[in-house]
């Protein structure tokens, strides 16, 4: 997968620690924030011209999929705080004690923290040492006033423990696709075709020429907030830019190809894999080098990966009629 989209640690996974006890939760506690699906077809993937080849956007197949929730944001610094402060549990990126930030945020300290290797297809990313969901750019940073903003340096394993905990778990790709079409059909983003129709900014992308230069300056700053920007049709927010979200399937090219009927009804992804789904790009993409914010687009990564534009939201299962 491109380096601009996931930067991997290319290592051994740290040991996963210990499954969560988690409470049994009230129903209507689980899906408080989530957004109803109803069950139903979409049309799934894409053929236009900005499909990007070799990563298995199309082809365009009708995918049936039973009603769910998801999340209307991705997951928040405050939310994960919450998980962490009852649970204790320690991220993959600080067991490591490293993760990639994006060269452009790095203060002084953080850039004394660099380590040497660096990715020759994607300079701009730094492995620095200290850098996790509590220090976003690395050492001399903090989530302080960003509680609001997207949690990053979240790994599949660290998305997964906290959907677990909080009685959720993590969307299928086919699950998030649909919900970030927000009801329309065959567009490449969830308003339509236009990135800023009539110059309304509508997701949190790169602007300017990537990535040496931002039209909003120095003081540019990466993540906005998980309910910035207005929300597509189904109630969903920043489903494009912002942040990659994991999705649960692990990653394939073809494994939904025609001739398998078992991609076509709530799909999961396939069976073996080393890379986990990511979907929806991040304020690093832009049209000239990585246009991956559509609803259709796709990647992937190692699931120990973690950097400053990488987190998720949750999904859930419909409650039966009989729960509140």
């Amino acid at each position: 997968m491109p380096a601009c989209c996931g930067p991997s640690r290319s290592s051994a996974t740290k040991p996963v620690p210990p499954s969560l006890q988690v409470a049994i939760r009230d129903p209507s506690e689980v899906v408080r924030g989530m957004v109803a699906v109803a069950s139903g077809p979409f049309l799934m993937g894409s053929d236009g011209p900005d499909a990007v080849p070799g990563e298995g956007e199309g082809p365009v197949r009708e995918v049936t999929l039973s009603a769910y929730r998801i999340d209307a944001t991705a997951v928040s610094n405050d939310q994960f705080a919450g998980f962490v402060g009852q649970t204790g549990y320690v991220t993959e990126a600080e067991r490591f004690g490293w993760s990639f930030v994006f060269e452009r945020f790095l203060g002084r300290r953080a850039r004394a923290a660099m380590i040497p290797a660096g990715l020759p297809d994607a300079p701009w990313w730094r492995g620095v040492r200290g850098a996790d969901w509590r220090h976003p750019e690395g050492p001399g940073s903090e989530v302080t006033g960003r509680g609001d903003h997207p949690v990053v340096h979240v790994s599949w394993a660290d998305a997964t423990a906290y959907a677990r905990w909080a009685g959720k778990r993590l969307p299928t790709e086919a699950e998030w696709e649909k919900a970030a079409r927000g009801g329309l059909v065959g567009r490449s983003l969830p308003w339509g075709d236009e990135l800023a129709p009539g110059g309304d900014l509508r997701c949190n992308t790169w602007r300017g020429r990537f990535p040496t230069h931002h039209e909003l300056g120095s003081g540019f700053t990466g993540t906005v907030a998980v309910d910035a920007h207005r929300p597509n049709g189904l109630g969903l927010y920043n489903v494009c830019g912002n942040v990659w979200e994991w999705c649960a399937d692990r990653f394939s090219v073809d494994w939904h190809v025609p001739e398998r009927a078992d991609t076509r009804y709530d799909p999961a992804g396939p069976e073996h894999g080393t890379e986990r789904v990511m979907r929806g790009g991040s304020y690093l993409c832009h049209a000239s080098y990585c246009n991956r914010y559509r609803v259709s687009a796709r990647t992937a990564n190692t699931p120990d990966a973690g950097s400053g534009h990488l987190g998720f939201r949750c999904a859930a299962d419909e409650p039966a009629a009989d729960e509140p």
